[in-house]
């Protein structure tokens, strides 16, 4: 129990204690989300103008911005936790890495220069086996492909990389990580390494950003970077901003990715979810709607949106049931262990499970989003939450854009993870 909010307790009365130590990254715009006991969270990414993307990851802070970090590890969940709530087996500690043919695919924009030391700190403290260049696990490219020049560094999306570093490894310690640093958070950059990604022959690609609502023209930014790589997953965050749709996770081809709130309990699974009040989802304006998708919906369903619908799947992402993630990049004094939520947290947990599943499996759908459709017993049904009020909006038929029920709703999808089946 000691990894879920009471944790994050404890750190609060250390940091009054001055026990922690801060790290010093400014705040992103926008404003941070309230947390329970006085600890709050906000984005390390700032607002994302027209034609770019920001990241979606969420900081625990002590409530006035300042990122909650300790020296060693201490809460957040583990990938042992991660492993017992959505099913699946890592391998025994201290094993050492043998790869299992598969690999996934990080696409960020900008450049974390100690990204390879800390995924090291990372699966050391979890007793992970070493994912390394030297290996031929871990490998770090620029969006053309290039070992070389790498963009500058950026701490919000260097944070944004460790994140994303360390969630491939709590799922998937056996997978290869490419890392593709985009140039810029421009939406060109950011296609491109997808583009480049896809050109290297992974199995998953995972993007942890989104732009600020919809465009007229993304349809075919979609086509030109998201839609055109059969048998690849790629999976993308559906936002941090409650109900609303953002692209690139509305692509038709993308799965979009929302986000839950994880908690223990004393029921057979030995966990519950409820939607994350903060994830995104909601009908799409210009992005018409798969046939996969539409034969999980009632003709009362598809009257309210006859477009795509976001989001397809889901995993843990709330703040305060974060995750735990080791960040050297920007914090100070040592102290580089802090809790991370966001739908930056579910977007590479999913993908991780598409490539475990493939290496199960040597089976891939040519659009592995539609696969879950039909195999929704492998699932978790998320049934309770919101994250806004469509129904004020739209329609009374249209709250299962924003409220979770029984079967397909918006906010989680088909739902999260039980094993490998669904991917």
């Amino acid at each position: 129990m000691r990894r879920r909010l009471e944790a994050l307790l404890i750190l609060t009365a250390l940091s009054v204690a001055g026990v922690l130590t801060f790290a010093g990254s400014a705040p992103a715009q926008g404003p941070p989300g309230q947390a329970q006991g006085g600890l709050s969270h906000r984005p390390v990414c700032p607002v994302a103008p027209p034609g770019t993307a920001g990241c979606h990851a969420e900081i625990v802070t002590d409530g006035s911005g300042r990122p909650l970090a300790t020296v060693s590890y201490s809460s957040g969940y583990a990938p042992s936790d991660l492993a017992s709530a959505y099913n699946y087996t890592l391998p025994a500690s201290g094993s050492a890495w043998v790869g299992n043919g598969q690999t996934v695919a990080i696409v960020d924009a900008y450049r974390n220069p100690n990204a390879a030391s800390d995924l090291a700190a990372y699966r050391a403290q979890f007793g992970l086996p070493p994912c390394t260049v030297a290996n031929g696990c871990f490998q770090e490219v620029n969006q053309t492909g290039a070992a070389s020049p790498l963009p500058a560094g950026n701490t919000g999306w260097g944070q944004e990389i460790s994140l994303d570093l360390d969630m491939v490894s709590a799922v998937c310690p056996m997978c290869r990580i490419l890392l593709v640093d985009g140039n810029s958070t421009s939406l060109t950059d950011l296609g491109t390494s997808v583009n480049t990604a896809a050109s290297l022959h992974v199995n998953a690609i995972s993007n942890s950003y989104g732009t600020s609502g919809e465009f007229s023209s993304e349809g075919s930014y979609g086509d030109s970077y998201y839609n055109n790589h059969p048998g690849i997953a790629i999976t993308a965050s559906a936002g941090d901003s409650g109900y609303g749709v953002e692209f690139p996770a509305v692509s038709k081809n993308v799965t979009a990715v929302g986000g839950t709130s994880l908690s223990h309990a004393g029921n057979a699974r030995g966990w519950s979810e409820t939607v994350w009040s903060g994830t995104g989802s909601g009908c799409s304006g210009y992005i018409g709607q798969e046939t996969w998708q539409a034969a999980v919906l009632s003709t009362q369903d598809k009257a309210a949106c006859s477009h795509r619908i976001v989001g397809d799947v889901a995993a843990v992402a709330d703040p305060n049931t974060g995750v735990a993630v080791y960040d050297s990049y920007g914090s100070s004094g040592g102290a580089n262990w802090f809790v991370f939520g966001g739908t930056s947290v579910a977007s590479p947990i999913i993908a991780s499970f598409y490539a475990l599943a493939n290496a199960a499996s040597n089976t891939t759908s040519s659009v592995p989003t539609s696969y879950m459709y039909s195999h929704s017993s492998s699932l978790n049904d998320v049934t309770s939450g919101s994250n806004g009020r469509c129904t004020s909006r739209h329609s009374t038929a249209s709250a299962f854009l924003c409220t979770a029920r029984a079967g397909y709703d918006a906010t989680t999808g088909m739902g999260t993870p039980n094993g490998l089946g669904a991917f």
